[in-house]
């Protein structure tokens, strides 16, 4: 995952208990009476693109937090925003029963996030969500947030999404209360979708479009870090439920790699790819993306019909246009001089 640029808790709506819906970019003040001030909030898949935005929130709400990774060193950034001994790193391996206690001991509440499309992925997010619930019931843990993935199906076309559907069922059978939050296809400023499609855009002039017409709801990752320190707020009104984390506004692949491009200020030609031909590319080796990820984006992730999502949870989603331009800076040709040298041109 990317590094975190050293980016400041500024500007991010905070969460407190009850609030209204925050306009985007708004605060509230602390609340005098917070119910994670001073609890160890421990977060499996820490050091990742989501947990640090996580724990950035979490920070915020004076909650001790304990990142738990394989590589908790590449969350070390997250140094300068918290207090003298508000932060704490674990070296964890989730497939590792007597890693994963200890980690948890001493926890109030435990997120789980660890997501992968290598490896074993019925025991990397199946298995291994049902033992680290277990963990923490024994522990006494009082809330714990399951992080799973839009179209988390036992029946479903992909491994990945099989796997997260186990990890739910897993989960809820050891931890009742566990909120299951299943987050759309994550964008931000540093890492995710977007990051990944720019980049290619900003190197080829030719792209071909894998399953050019699947329809996307793509969320950013500070709304899903707030809808989970939202659900730990108040386990009480979200635990035992499942919530879908989609944007609010609808694109197909290739609606979003042309948005990419304008962003960019680059003119790219996309190819569509016929689901056969996508197939094929995905199975080769060394490809930037595999079969398992093909069949996911065929599947597309949007939210399902009369499943609650963010305005259960009192949050109002940012849309992709509200950013994506500020995002595509870095990579247009002369960066944020663009303006001046196209005026000069």
């Amino acid at each position: 995952m990317p590094a975190l640029r050293g980016s400041s808790p500024s500007g991010k709506a905070a969460l407190h208990i009850n609030p209204p819906i925050a306009p985007f970019g708004k605060a509230y003040p602390m609340p005098i009476t917070n119910p994670l001030a001073d609890k160890v909030v421990t977060i499996f898949g820490g050091s990742g693109f989501i947990g640090r935005h996580v724990a950035e929130d979490l920070l915020q709400q004076n909650a001790r937090v304990r990142i738990a990774a394989r590589h908790p060193e590449e969350a070390f950034s997250l140094k300068p925003l918290a207090k003298l001994g508000q932060l704490q790193f674990a070296r964890c391996d989730i497939l590792d029963e007597r890693s994963v206690r200890a980690c948890v001991e001493g926890s109030d509440a435990v997120v789980n996030l660890v997501g992968t499309f290598e490896g074993d992925l019925m025991k990397l997010m199946g298995e291994a969500a049902g033992n680290l619930a277990r963990a923490a019931k024994d522990a006494g843990v009082s809330r714990f947030v399951q992080v799973s993935a839009i179209g988390a199906d036992r029946n479903g076309p992909s491994t990945y999404a099989q796997a997260k559907a186990l990890g739910e069922e897993l989960v809820r059978d050891a931890f009742p209360k566990a909120t299951i939050l299943r987050p759309s296809i994550i964008f931000g400023p540093d890492g995710g979708i977007l990051n990944l499609f720019a980049d290619l855009i900003a190197s080829l002039p030719v792209l071909p479009v894998f399953a050019p017409d699947s329809p996307l709801q793509v969320v950013h990752v500070d709304d899903v870090a707030a809808a989970i320190t939202k659900a730990l707020l108040n386990p009480s009104e979200f635990g035992g439920k499942i919530y879908e984390l989609a944007g609010p506004d609808r694109w197909t692949m290739m609606e979003l790699n042309q948005r990419i491009a304008t962003a960019q200020r680059r003119k790219r030609t996309f190819l569509p790819m016929p689901d056969s031909a996508s197939a094929a590319f995905a199975a080769l080796p060394g490809t930037p993306m595999g079969t398992d990820q093909w069949r996911m984006l065929k599947a597309g992730s949007t939210a399902s019909e009369g499943v609650p999502g963010f305005a259960a949870l009192g949050i109002q989603p940012r849309p992709l246009e509200l950013v994506i331009d500020h995002y595509m800076v870095r990579y247009r040709k002369h960066g944020r001089f663009a303006e001046k040298m196209d005026s000069a041109g």
